[in-house]
């Protein structure tokens, strides 16, 4: 089994035990023990459903302090789309692109500018593999740690081609030592995420040997940095942007299915709609599709837990803002085509078993069953576990004990005062 890197953490101080977020774990990998939540490190995709839903703020993202960026000679900025649907009355990308050179980047490659290029080689893919249809996406980090734990049978749809961060990190790069004949260890290339999921994309990636990326700024953070540098750069705007309609669409739901010039597709946002999805994908319901794009967060990117503004006033910024642009500004150059495409399989890690064997899951399996019987099967979460049947199999993998049901302690505890209330009538 692989080693799991998390980004999402917990600081134990802020935790009050309550179960908001074992309820809401799609992946049921948070526990509440002793009064405080930890973190199943193998169940955990960093959706950031738990840093959303916290009360107390417990959940935090792991991500770089802009400081990084003195670790480097020649830094370069990777913005994600959504950042462009965070700020008010923006009318010109390249005002939050000049801002970024402004804040101490000495270049900007736009992640959407590798998007349009990821666009182009997606449409040639589906079109050539119509076995595999539909091709789901693996833009979105959390959608292919799902898949890979859960749905294994889909794992030949996933689209082997490099996520666009990924791309743009390798152009990037090639970019600043082709300009400045600086050598690629004193360049750093620093992107600016919305999400915890792209910071463990860079730690532990899929389907790569190594992620380009040196350093994942907080999208949250970038852009209190920005506002002050983006109204003194009101009347020296630079014109650095290079991406179009379709590269800054993928910001938001439906853009990057959008730009395959197809309407033979699905898309879907939040993790709830999304697993809902891949049920009926796996029960064989949406074989007629040839495309799929699935996105965690509600909105799609700009419904990251490491932006500010609310996910659905971003959509429509972004689509103001798209609005003048042309289609596309960048497009596929032939002979790195073949560079963009995964250097390794995705395997099925089966996270959840419970057994070392076939015979030993089966026989797991049964005791898991006779312990849910005996459960009042409310899933009320006050044992720490989301369900019964999940608290059935952390008592099987020895993590848990039945009078951690709180109905179970209920009648233990009748029991024995039964039993000491007859001993006192016979003395």
């Amino acid at each position: 089994m692989s080693e799991f890197f998390t980004s999402v953490y917990l600081k134990e101080d802020r935790c009050m035990g309550c179960i908001n977020c074992i309820k809401r774990c799609p992946t049921q990998a948070i526990r509440v023990r002793d009064g405080k939540a930890f973190i199943i490190k193998e169940f955990c995709i960093d959706c950031g459903e738990c840093i959303r839903i916290c009360p107390h703020h417990a959940k935090e993202a792991t991500y770089d302090s802009p400081e990084i960026m003195n670790n480097f000679e020649y830094k370069v900025a990777l913005p994600a789309p959504s950042l462009y649907g965070q700020f008010n009355n923006l009318d010109d990308i390249n005002l939050v692109l000049t801002s970024l050179k402004r804040m101490g980047f000495d270049d900007v490659y736009e992640v959407g500018s590798a998007a349009e290029i990821v666009s182009d080689l997606t449409r040639t893919y589906v079109k050539n593999n119509k076995d595999k249809w539909p091709i789901i996406s693996t833009a979105c980090p959390v959608i292919v740690r799902l898949i890979r734990i859960r749905f294994p049978n889909l794992i030949d749809h996933l689209l082997p081609i490099y996520a666009p961060v990924d791309l743009a990190a390798i152009n990037a790069r090639k970019k600043a030592m082709e300009e400045t004949g600086i050598p690629s260890e004193k360049i750093g290339i620093i992107f600016i995420s919305p999400c915890p999921a792209k910071v463990t994309a860079v730690k532990s990636p899929i389907g790569i040997e190594k992620s380009e990326i040196d350093g994942v700024l907080a999208m949250k953070e970038v852009y209190t940095i920005l506002l002050p540098y983006m109204k003194k750069s009101m009347k020296e705007v630079e014109d650095i942007g290079k991406a179009g309609r379709i590269g800054v669409g993928w910001g938001s739901s439906g853009g990057e299915a959008g730009a395959l010039l197809t309407d033979n597709y699905l898309a879907a946002d939040g993790i709830e709609n999304v697993i809902r999805v891949l049920d009926d994908l796996e029960d064989q319901k949406l074989e007629q599709l040839e495309f799929i794009e699935l996105n965690a967060c509600a909105g799609g990117c700009v419904g990251g837990v490491l932006t500010v503004e609310n996910p659905y006033a971003a959509k429509v910024k972004l689509k103001r803002l798209r609005k003048y642009l042309p289609v596309a500004c960048t497009h596929l150059n032939p002979v790195e085509s073949d560079d963009a495409y995964w250097t390794k399989n995705v395997l099925y890690e089966p996270v959840f078993k419970i057994g070392q064997n076939m015979k030993d899951s089966i026989q797991k399996m049964a005791k898991v069953e006779q312990l849910n019987m005996k459960f009042p099967g409310l899933d009320c979460g006050s044992c720490g576990a989301p369900t019964c049947k999940a608290l059935a199999e952390d008592i099987v993998r020895g993590a848990a004990k039945q009078e951690d049901c709180i109905h179970i302690l209920r009648n233990y505890i009748h029991k024995i005062s039964d039993e000491l209330s007859r001993l006192d009538n016979k003395k």
